[in-house]
């Protein structure tokens, strides 16, 4: 049956048919704990009890309008993110894809209202990923994602990542907006430091550049915080900010955040989406945002967070051999290896965990945020075993 399906992607042997919390089920009764949550999208594991109910109730009653008419449900939500975020406007959309889109546009479209239209260049950084659409190939910059698609697309201009002095240098009277991952995920799991935020924000006001942030991978809670930037308290907020993945926790959503300010060049006709915002969506992303808002469920990503660097550590002490550097934020983390990381991500797999990889050689981790202490040493334990055998596979 394999074949008639487009061979973009070469996934293994396993066919998961169910979940639940931490755990995937096979079509032959194998238990896998899960410690990749389909790419940091799982944020409150499988099967949430709350996400089922408010999707098979929405499901009893409407399904779509598309965005010709009101859906109560996306207003809703909407408020939230404006009450929590600094945002004043959001447009709901399928995917992370569609909203690195948007904000791309968005912040065009600003300067064009403000009289500068020849402000369309765009700055990223190496290792960036935004999404695979030509705009998102082309801001990403990777020339394996660019490879067989034409000439590079113009306004994009690309710097090494953490190169201040390099950004300095490079913003000009032609440019748009800086677009940054606060913590790369593909890139390979790296963190801009709070303080390179603060004065990117700060370059950014000197310069009447755009921020913009895509928190795809890294926000709803993966770092401990709503999204990765809070981290700066209020310090470095963007302008614009891309979301999707654990926003809405497994069903396809995304979200494009911007100030009334940046927003004020996007009126009827400007953008649209047929299923963006639609009411299934809805329904579970307001649930997805009322759980990781509820009560301590922060506290508690932030303390987990702690286990699993210790535990990563203790790997990196165990094998210094084999693991360079323990990487990234709250629940997006990682471990730099010296090879590649696919042979160990496999030897994993055999023995029943689910982990990712990433650029420069990164084994990925990105559980569901309800991750246990119990589930971080089960995963830290199997990874021990990993590193051993694929150390003694080298003798």
């Amino acid at each position: 049956m394999r074949e008639a399906m487009l061979p973009v992607y070469a996934p293994p042997e396993e066919i998961f048919t169910r979940g639940e919390g931490m755990r995937l089920f096979t079509e032959d009764g194998k238990v896998y704990l899960d410690f990749i949550a389909g790419i940091a999208v799982n944020a409150l594991g499988h099967a949430h009890p709350k996400m089922v109910e408010a999707l098979k109730d929405q499901a009893e009653k409407l399904w779509h309008t598309s965005n010709m008419f009101r859906v109560r449900g996306g207003e809703e939500l909407s408020e939230k993110y404006c009450a929590n975020t600094f945002a004043d406007q959001v447009f709901f959309t399928n995917s992370g894809t569609e909203a690195i889109e948007c904000a791309l546009k968005t912040a065009r479209k600003y300067h064009y209202v403000n009289g500068e239209p020849h402000r369309q260049e765009i700055i990223t950084f190496t290792g960036a990923f935004h999404g695979r659409s030509f705009a998102a190939i082309n801001a990403g910059g990777n020339p394996a994602y660019l490879e067989g698609f034409g000439e590079p697309m113009a306004g994009f201009k690309q710097l090494p990542f953490g190169d201040m002095h390099a950004l300095k240098a490079a913003i000009s009277k032609d440019t748009c907006a800086v677009l940054v991952e606060p913590v790369q995920g593909e890139g390979g799991v790296r963190d801009i430091p709070e303080s390179c935020l603060i004065e990117l924000r700060k370059l950014c006001d000197e310069t009447g550049t755009l921020l913009i942030y895509d928190e795809v991978q890294c926000g709803a809670g993966r770092t401990g915080k709503m999204f990765a930037h809070q981290w700066c308290e209020g310090k470095a907020d963007p302008d614009i900010m891309a979301v999707a993945k654990g926003v809405g926790g497994g069903f396809p959503m995304g979200a494009c955040l911007v100030t009334e300010e940046a927003g004020k060049g996007m009126r009827p006709g400007s953008h649209g989406s047929t299923y963006g915002g639609n009411p299934l969506a809805m329904a579970v992303g307001n649930v997805v945002f009322d759980e990781l808002a509820g009560e301590g469920f922060m506290e508690e990503v932030r303390r987990v967070s702690g286990t699993l660097k210790q535990g990563l550590a203790s790997l990196k002490d165990r094998h210094p051999e084999i693991v360079e550097e323990v990487r990234g934020k709250g629940l997006l983390c990682g471990l730099k290896l010296n090879r590649a990381p696919k042979p160990v991500q496999q030897l994993a797999r055999e023995k029943n965990l689910l982990v990712g990889v990433a650029g420069d050689n990164v084994l990925r981790l990105a559980p569901p945020l309800i991750a246990t202490d119990a589930d971080i040493r089960e995963a830290v334990e199997i990874l021990d075993a990993c590193l051993t055998e694929a150390k003694a596979q080298e003798s």
